[in-house]
């Protein structure tokens, strides 16, 4: 156990200041605040948000370095781009992303284990190295960080929204306006916990459409989402009464006929947390989802607009 002293210079609360001075992220932090392994002027807080005023002393106790129960397995996957800071990977539909309940190998965190030397911890033991996250069947362009300091700046870059991620989507119907906004606050349904729902007490969520094409009883759009939310673009589209086409969970039981969840991540810009450039990645079309697009279009001879 490592132990770090800091001495505020200003008012803050204890979370942000233990964040900053140990060079984690805030919810980390309050997680060692709230397992006891903070004192603040030598007594035990208790609470993330405890008010710090310039003067008082802090003192962290890093945890024990608990070794990853995940092990690394040879799962091909493809990589976009990666270097010394992070890594930009294609997401396979089907592929679950970390171990969990149900789902303890086969993971993308187990391809990434066997396939990378360095990964981040700020995710915790069964996440390292990632900093978003896509669902299952959802395939496409993913973001992975090698080191923590990576890992922090770029969840800074998601928080502020400086990282701009769009999804190419076939819906259910035709679509009679070019574009769109849906903003409604998402959370936890109260009918099925498994599902997410357009909730009045859920969580700020926005999500922009914009027609590319309309198909055989679909239609193609470019998504932009400006929150990451769970399952947020399949119940957004569902609550506009456009589901995405191929979904289980929140889609039509009858709806066109695809074989997969045609939800695809293609495109993913942010700033490189090292040298500050902006980069762009994109995730080509699998065959599966590229053919089921091509079957549902209507004039299959034109060119296939797949960007803005």
């Amino acid at each position: 156990m490592r132990q770090i002293d800091l001495t505020a210079v200003a008012d803050a609360r204890l979370d942000v200041l233990v964040a900053q001075g140990a060079q984690i992220s805030r919810s980390q932090a309050a997680k060692w605040i709230e397992a006891g392994c903070c004192r603040l002027n030598g007594a035990t807080p208790g609470k993330a948000g405890t008010a710090v005023r310039a003067g008082d002393h802090v003192t962290a106790f890093t945890p024990d370095v608990t070794e990853s129960p995940v092990t690394g397995e040879d799962i091909p996957i493809r990589f976009l781009y990666q270097d010394e800071e992070l890594a930009v990977v294609d997401k396979p539909c089907g592929m679950v992303v970390h171990p969990a309940n149900g789902n303890e190998s086969g993971t993308l965190v187990n391809a990434l284990l066997f396939a990378l030397d360095d990964l981040s911890g700020v995710g915790g033991v069964r996440r390292p190295g990632i900093v978003h996250r896509l669902d299952k069947d959802t395939s496409g362009v993913m973001l992975v960080a090698k080191n923590d300091a990576a890992h922090l700046q770029l969840s800074e870059q998601l928080k502020n929204r400086t990282m701009e991620k769009h999804y190419l989507a076939v819906v259910e119907g035709t679509m009679k306006e070019p574009r769109g906004v849906v903003d409604k606050p998402l959370g936890r349904s109260d009918k099925d916990r498994k599902k997410m729902a357009v909730v009045a007490n859920g969580r700020p969520s926005v999500t922009e459409w914009t027609l590319l094409e309309n198909l055989r009883g679909a239609a193609l759009l470019d998504v932009h989402i400006l929150t990451g939310r769970t399952h947020q673009i399949r119940v957004h589209m569902q609550n506009i009464g456009h589901p995405v086409a191929g979904d289980p969970l929140y889609g039509l039981r009858h709806g066109v006929n695809v074989p997969r969840l045609m939800l695809h991540a293609h495109t993913l810009s942010f700033t490189h947390p090292k040298t500050g450039e902006r980069l762009t990645f994109e995730a080509p079309l699998p065959t599966q989802y590229g053919e089921a697009l091509t079957a549902l279009r209507l004039d299959k001879n034109a060119p296939l607009r797949l960007q803005l």
